[in-house]
């Protein structure tokens, strides 16, 4: 049974802790939640995914768990780990209180030995409910870690060869993120519910803005929107995110820019956009014509509502 009562409701809630959800992320959310499905984001980096799982969490009022992948990610980072010290303490009691027996090999994998990282975690039952489990960027880890999930995706368990399988009374919310540095496995993405986020429209940007960052006033608001969404369009190794869109216009804020002004823009493109060769393609002519068209089609929309 979903958390929400219907899709409405799910960007109503999302929406009252700061979060703009599009129809389709409410359906997608709302429909993994129902199904107990995990739901697996794919977009740009900086598009909100993220931010997502951390909004339901509060939302929800649950436990965040946070399993951040990278390049050689396995299961005693990931899952579980045996811990040595703790085994290696009850060998040594087991010889003195019993000199001429071996030490109990099977006692020694115990589960109060086992050194509990998020994954399993994830499993464990929770007085305030099922936790979110955020998996993120899981383009980053091995493809060997993909394979790893496939159990817990689908019967909700992790099988520990010494111990034997440890299943979840009531599955996790999984919400898994992926920044498609690579492509993932369709192996996964059947046992989740797919959603692609894509960058924001001008509007709801706008709208986005206003939550993040109030200070700023409405014509700030709206040059650094549509300077954005311009540069969007631009042939840039690395577009800027909404993430970037936030973090400009509150640097902005605490510049006291009131409006956008070709030097401003240029002393600043290092919030906006994070390589060497975007910033030197953009700054100087190219931001100044982009800014002017910003402000002339700004103008003109003002007239055209006057």
């Amino acid at each position: 049974m979903s958390a929400f009562d219907t899709v409405e409701a799910v960007q109503q809630e999302l929406g009252s802790a700061g979060y703009i959800a599009s129809d389709g992320l409410a359906v997608s959310l709302f429909l993994a939640l129902a199904k107990q499905r995990a739901l697996f984001l794919e977009g740009e980096a900086g598009v909100g995914k993220t931010e997502i799982a951390k909004m339901l969490a509060r939302v929800l009022d649950r436990d965040l768990i946070r399993l951040q992948c990278y390049e050689g990610l396995d299961i005693n980072q990931a899952a579980y780990e045996w811990n040595y010290a703790r085994q290696l303490v009850d060998i040594q009691a087991q010889r003195q209180s019993a000199t001429n027996e071996k030490p109990d090999a099977d006692n020694l994998f115990r589960e109060d030995f086992l050194i509990e990282r998020p994954l399993l975690r994830a499993l464990r039952a929770n007085p305030r409910g099922a936790p979110i489990l955020l998996i993120d960027e899981i383009d980053r880890a091995d493809e060997a870690f993909e394979a790893y999930l496939l159990e817990l995706l689908s019967d909700w368990q992790i099988s520990i060869p010494e111990l034997g399988t440890i299943a979840a009374a009531t599955p996790p919310i999984v919400i898994i993120t992926s920044n498609r540095t690579r492509e993932i496995h369709d192996a996964l993405k059947r046992r989740c519910f797919y959603h692609w986020v894509d960058y924001p429209s001008r509007e709801v940007e706008r709208e986005i803005l206003a939550l993040k960052a109030p200070e700023a006033g409405a014509v700030l608001q709206a040059q650094v929107v549509d300077f954005v969404q311009t540069l969007r369009g631009q042939q840039l190794f690395k577009s800027p995110g909404v993430a970037e869109t936030i973090d400009w216009a509150q640097a902005l804020v605490e510049l006291n820019c009131v409006a956008l002004d070709p030097q401003t823009v240029d002393s600043t493109m290092g919030v906006l956009l994070k390589y060497q060769d975007d910033i030197s393609r953009i700054q100087g002519s190219e931001a100044a014509r982009i800014l002017s068209e910003v402000q002339a089609a700004l103008v003109q929309g003002e007239l055209s509502r006057a």
